[in-house]
């Protein structure tokens, strides 16, 4: 991956509309989808808002379509005309497929294409237009899109089509996985929102809300973690978790049975374990935590390890609050915070 300067240099350099940064790293916007050089004169988003990229190529994947403003695809200098209408024409519709016959119906030649955007955005022409399909796709899914109309709606023309698409994002080569499993990951619907659900064949391996920030970077790094592809999909432990989700959503489960899988530090699966021993409907506060483990100086280590936690919910890093009882952090909104904890209480979505 292309090095970049320090997540604070990036936040100083955009907020400063620093030309001399245009083509050394890219700001997307989640609010708006879109992304700029960090030189863009648009009014600038809060800091929670904001994410970097390495490469426009990233950001693309990354579900992000260009800024029309500062056009960030020309950061290393203006485009050729046929190159601007080009990446008009898959703007105006991500999902259309451009075939080689379409380029040459326009007058350009493919080879040409393809040149091009290899040696200027380090992709060819197809993989350009194959990123914006998916990243488009990818986006509407996160944002509670049924998977059906989305693989339909974006030019896949099966599941399988798109499982090959998001593997060739997420995925590593079959050589280096481990043995033969996999992580399946399946979208399912919540009172509080859509969450992504990850499962490997012995157990759940991650569970989180699909607006929460930096879901592909978090799902990149689970594919590392575990030395897995990731693959859309669903196996019976995922199906577990769905009726065991709803029945607790419903008020009638107070304890998940489902099997999980959350590799860590020896500390980190201490602090998720001591998680799980916190009954439903009770809180701890991090001092609790640590106590329980033995190390009451080690408050600050047990709710970073708090913060780390991939299975949402099931390992209920909701259930710890702050020492004078207010709720203090949580990765998917104090919102939800506040609702799983009033759920436990007796108060049932409807």
């Amino acid at each position: 991956m292309k090095p970049t300067p320090n997540h604070t240099e990036m936040d100083r350099a955009f907020r400063n509309r620093d030309g001399s940064y245009d083509g050394i790293f890219y700001v997307a916007v989640r609010t708006t989808g879109v992304f700029c050089r960090p030189s863009c004169p648009a009014r600038k988003p809060l800091p929670e808002n904001v994410e970097f990229f390495p490469t426009s190529r990233e950001a693309l994947f990354g579900g992000y379509r260009p800024c029309k403003r500062c056009e960030p695809l020309k950061a290393g200098g203006e485009l050729p005309p046929w190159i601007s209408t080009l990446l008009k024409r898959v703007e105006d519709d991500p999902s259309a497929r451009i075939k080689d016959a379409d380029l040459r119906a326009s007058g350009i030649e493919p080879a040409k294409a393809r040149r091009f955007f290899l040696n200027r955005f380090g992709m060819t022409f197809q993989a350009y237009c194959r990123a914006r399909r998916l990243g488009k796709a990818f986006d509407e899914i996160k944002n509670g899109g049924r998977l059906d109309d989305v693989i339909l709606g974006h030019g896949y023309e099966s599941h399988s089509g798109f499982r090959e698409a998001f593997f060739n994002r997420f995925g590593k080569p079959p050589g280096k996985t481990r043995g033969d499993d996999y992580i399946r990951i399946a979208w399912m619907e919540t009172p509080l929102g859509p969450m992504a659900a990850g499962a490997t064949a012995r157990g759940i391996c991650f569970l989180e809300f699909t607006d929460r920030r930096m879901l592909e970077v978090q799902l990149e790094t689970l594919s590392r973690r575990f030395d897995l592809s990731i693959v859309p999909g669903e196996n019976e432990i995922v199906a577990r978790l769905r009726r065991e989700l709803e029945r607790y959503f419903s008020g009638r489960l107070k304890r998940f049975s489902v099997p999980l899988e959350y590799p860590g530090t020896e500390f980190q699966v201490r602090v998720w374990r001591a998680l799980l021993d916190i009954p439903f409907g009770e809180t701890r506060s991090y001092e609790d935590v640590a106590r329980a483990l033995g190390m009451p100086g080690a408050v600050r280590a047990v709710g970073h390890a708090n913060g780390l936690n991939r299975i949402a919910i099931v390992i209920p890093c909701h259930r710890v609050v702050n020492k004078n009882g207010e709720l203090g952090g949580y990765g998917g909104g104090i919102w939800r915070k506040k609702h799983l904890l009033a759920l436990e209480q007796g108060e049932v979505f409807r």
